[in-house]
């Protein structure tokens, strides 16, 4: 596969938007956390599209993806700079 070829597979299978908020170093990393968890809710997804999880998998998996989520927010001190 040529070089061409690889770099539009990359931003297809890991799209990535800009970030339009505040710039911050907590925001920023926090959009980068946000956009990891959307695309492996994606993954998630398609393997239960696929019949290789279970509902209550899917399910288990995406709530763990979550808490993940919900802990680099406080970690990162989001919540506290929020107007």
């Amino acid at each position: 596969m040529d070089h061409y070829n690889q770099v539009d597979k990359n931003k297809f299978l890991y799209h990535r938007h800009r970030y339009l908020g505040e710039l911050t170093p907590q925001t920023l990393a926090f959009n980068a956390n946000l956009q990891e968890f959307s695309q492996s809710v994606c993954y998630i997804f398609n393997l239960h599209s696929a019949e290789e999880l279970s509902s209550q998998e899917c399910y288990e998996e995406i709530e763990l993806l979550w808490q993940q989520l919900a802990q680099s927010y406080k970690a990162l001190g989001i919540e506290k700079n929020a107007t």
